[in-house]
């Protein structure tokens, strides 16, 4: 899987709104016991990851995640920039994500950084 696809599927699992098609994506590109950490949220594993994605859903009604910019890559790294957005408008949060993957291509451990975000 090249880098670019993985983050296209990355993506769209933070944007599908189906339970069961999120699992399907994150079964395809995540390890078993996967991990995600950013500064709002921690998980282990695929479930603990498909809630937290559909909490996020539910949190921010009408927007969406999409990459900006170029995927930098090296070794078992990769990163990426995202803006969360509606169509058409300015976005209302954005962060750095860093992954390590493993040896086959998939997300082992990704660790995100909010470069702005709405205020709690």
């Amino acid at each position: 899987m090249t880098s670019t696809t993985l983050a296209e599927q990355y993506f769209a699992m933070w944007n599908e709104a189906d339970a069961d098609r999120r699992a399907e994506l994150i079964a395809g590109s995540w390890t078993e016991d996967a991990t995600f950490v950013d500064p709002s949220f921690e998980t282990n594993g695929h479930d603990e990851l498909n809630k937290l994605v559909g909490a996020a859903q539910q949190m921010f009604p009408g927007l969406s995640f999409v990459r900006i910019g170029d995927i930098d890559e090296h070794h078992t790294y990769l990163r990426w920039t995202w803006h969360l957005k509606a169509e058409g408008q300015d976005p209302v949060a954005g962060g750095t994500d860093i992954v390590l993957l493993t040896d086959d291509g998939r997300i082992q451990r990704l660790i995100g950084f909010h470069d702005f975000a709405p205020a709690h």
